[in-house]
């Protein structure tokens, strides 16, 4: 089936066949065309629903061009260019299969022509166009002209006359996605019979709202979609049905927000003062200066944490920026109150980091603090299970084994979620549950500070993380080395390279190098982790220490192989990404990448970010296509947040950043960041509409509640507590 994602409130839609069915809506939606099936073979309607959830008139018309190709201008036969595509009108003068000495393969050639004079028309292995096209038929030709007057038809269909459209080869004509089975011709054709039907689609704007944003109503907009007649046309009706997805996500998060903050309670910490663990940490203990944005983010953590109100705050910033200082202010704010504070990670060795990096820049003597991970010892995870329930065990680092069952919290007080995209919304959920209760036995929940390696575009923050407030690091702490960033190719270049690092090696400093597999594979031409390491520690850096580590290794095996490089005891770490955040080895200068056109632009920039931490100036090397414009991006930018936007254009919001995580449909109409301007018109209208009706229950926004409930489920409907 289709994957769920913001859609029009058609007859298809499930709100409308419950409240057909009798179930208790506001009102009942009217009966339309949009329900029927689609009247085609039932091994096509197979394919339809199977490869692109399409079963009624309704999904056809909410299954969307991804593009139109511009064919409103034919030329004559004598205006064809070699090698351009075009679309000509001619009449069959002759028309006969060809025969080839592979038997399986067989050309149709036609003799076609028009005042301008004759040309042949070629088709591959299709050989019934010589009964469907006798001679004397007037054909719409689309194609590439190839050689000397020799055209080759993509797509055709008889010329309908001048005051006719054809389908598929004049005009601006849609381009749908297909499956196997169900070309895009097909899918054209099916279109193009129900147009009209679209009139039954409901409304679910109000009239002022679309007059306010000029936009055309929603059956206009469908039509226009899928079969304009001039590009201003398509780009309206574009307009529109983006508009209405990215009010549909603005809805469900700013109400998903608003049932948070009204319905569930926190325990208020307001600081201790000047005499509390907090105060005295940052005064007595920090072995470094705080830069400005720390103190603006640990002050607004402040105000979010004296309130009842939860806090769900996402602290994002630049690689290095200090994001993990931050946090562990907000945890000692609940230790200086008696309560308890977790961290949960993603994965084992970025816990363990996390852990590494708390226990140096907190008190140790006045905080009790541990790890629980899936490879904690049975015994030592039973003591720090009853340490836990008991409140003896303050603050605890941990992975997904912080949200199992077993584990009980005395009083859970602040919750910080790194890396929170690659947590599941359940996962997240989970450590609600784990606060415990009031003292008049109502439920509390913990505040809760989310953080990202990753810095998001205000187009993703707004979309992925609606619900949440949002502080931002971009300021880097004083000492930074820069980062030189090179893309490399060739043997040359490789020899040149391991050098280079050669002479970091002895100037007594150390570097990575990460591979994208664990081990070679016959598959995928890229290198491997485990071979690399043999041949390094053999060939190129034969005179230094060379260890390996990648997330396929036993827990105690990457502890070590971590705590040595970390410790100066080994000069060359061999990985897999598993070192992409977290990781803080000061004396580490170099960082090179094998085959970095396989990972995103931010996953290099994190690890790009593992370097440059200490006294000296860092080198990245990208071992890759020069031509490859992710890699071009790396070498010339080093702001995270411009690189973050480079991303997203290249690769689209869905991919950027897991937005199923989020509980949040992916757009099928809207594109960021190009609707940037239109998702903050969206969101300043989904925030006005529930300023004054919190409960679409008014009339004119009932059809927009349904719609929002079709798109997001049940749960985006849920009453919001007074």
């Amino acid at each position: 089936m289709r994957p769920a994602g913001p859609t029009a409130l058609g007859a298809t839609d499930p709100l409308e066949r419950a409240a057909l069915e009798g179930a208790p809506l506001r009102s009942t939606p009217r009966p339309s065309r949009l329900r029927a099936p689609l009247e085609v073979t039932p091994s096509k309607a197979a394919r339809a629903a199977e490869g692109l959830g399409l079963e009624t008139v309704g999904d056809l018309l909410e299954h969307f061009p991804r593009d139109h190709h511009d064919r409103r201008e034919a030329r004559t036969v004598a205006g064809l260019v070699p090698g351009e595509d075009a679309t000509v009108i001619v009449e069959v003068k002759r028309i006969r299969v060809r025969p080839t000495r592979n038997r399986r393969l067989k050309i149709v050639e036609a003799t076609v022509a028009d005042e301008t004079g004759p040309m042949k028309a070629v088709w591959f292995n299709q050989p019934w166009l010589a009964d469907k096209l006798p001679p004397g038929t007037r054909v719409v030709l689309h194609g590439r002209p190839e050689g000397r007057n020799q055209f080759r038809v993509g797509e055709y269909e008889p010329a309908r006359g001048a005051s006719a459209r054809d389908l598929h080869s004049t005009g601006l004509v849609p381009v749908y996605p297909a499956t196997e089975g169900l070309p895009a011709v097909k899918i054209r054709e099916l279109v193009w019979r129900v147009r009209g039907a679209e009139r039954d689609a409901l409304e679910p704007l109000p009239a002022a709202l679309r007059a306010a944003e000029r936009l055309p109503d929603r059956p206009a907009a469908l039509a226009a979609v899928h079969f304009p007649d001039e590009e201003s046309d398509q780009h309206g009706g574009r307009r529109r049905l983006a508009f209405d997805e990215l009010l549909l996500a603005q809805l469900a998060v700013l109400r998903r927000r608003a049932r948070r903050q009204s319905g569930l309670a926190a325990p208020p910490l307001a600081g201790a003062g000047p005499g509390g663990l907090a105060e005295r940490w940052r005064r007595e203990v920090l072995p470094f200066t705080l830069t400005g944005e720390q103190v603006a983010a640990m002050d607004r953590i402040d105000r979010d944490l004296a309130l009842q109100r939860p806090m769900q705050r996402l602290l994002m910033g630049e690689v290095g920026s200090g994001k993990t200082v931050v946090a562990l202010h907000a945890m000692l704010r609940a230790v200086e109150q008696d309560m308890q504070a977790a961290l949960m990670a993603p994965t084992e060795t970025l816990a363990e980091q996390h852990f590494a990096t708390l226990a140096a820049l907190m008190p140790g003597e006045l905080v009790s603090a541990a790890l629980l991970t899936g490879a904690t010892p049975a015994r030592r995870r039973s003591d720090i299970l009853a340490r836990l329930a008991s409140g003896e065990l303050r603050l605890l680092v941990g992975t997904h084994a912080l949200i199992e069952e077993a584990v009980e919290f005395d009083r859970l007080g602040v919750v910080v979620v790194d890396e929170q995209h690659r947590f599941g919304v359940r996962q997240r959920a989970a450590l609600d549950r784990k606060a415990g209760h009031a003292a008049d036995g109502s439920a509390l929940v913990p505040h809760v500070l989310h953080l990202t390696a990753t810095p998001i575009p205000r187009t993703l923050a707004l979309t992925a993380y609606g619900d949440l407030d949002a502080s931002v690091l971009r300021e880097l702490p004083a000492g930074r080395q820069p980062i030189a960033t090179h893309v490399a190719e060739g043997e040359r270049e490789r020899a040149r390279a391991y050098e280079r690092i050669r002479e970091e090696l002895r100037a007594g400093r150390q570097a990575f190098v990460v591979c994208p597999l664990v081990e070679e594979s016959e598959l995928l031409a890229a290198r491997a982790a485990t071979a690399e390491y043999e041949r390094l520690a053999k060939t190129e850096f034969r005179d230094f220490r060379v260890v390996l580590l990648h997330g396929q290794m036993p827990s105690r095996a990457k502890q070590e192989a971590m705590a040595e490089f970390a410790a100066g005891g080994a000069d060359v770490l061999v990985a897999t990404s598993v070192i992409e955040v977290g990781i803080d080895v000061p004396n580490a200068t170099v960082m090179l990448v094998e085959d970095a056109d396989r990972y995103g632009i931010s996953q290099l920039h994190q690890l790009r970010g593992r370097v440059g931490r200490g006294e000296h100036p860092s080198l990245c090397l990208l071992f890759g296509p020069r031509e490859s414009v992710r890699l071009a991006a790396l070498a010339e930018h080093d702001d995270g947040f411009r690189l973050a936007e480079i991303d997203l254009e290249l690769r689209g919001e869905g991919e950027v950043i897991g937005t199923r995580q989020h509980g949040l449909a992916q757009f099928r109409v809207a594109r960021l960041p190009e609707d940037a301007a239109l998702l903050e018109r969206a969101r300043d209208h989904a925030a006005t509409i529930l300023a004054a009706d919190p409960e679409l229950a008014e009339p004119e926004h009932a059809l927009l509640g349904y719609a929002l409930e079709a798109a997001y489920g049940a749960e985006a409907l849920q009453p919001i507590p007074a």
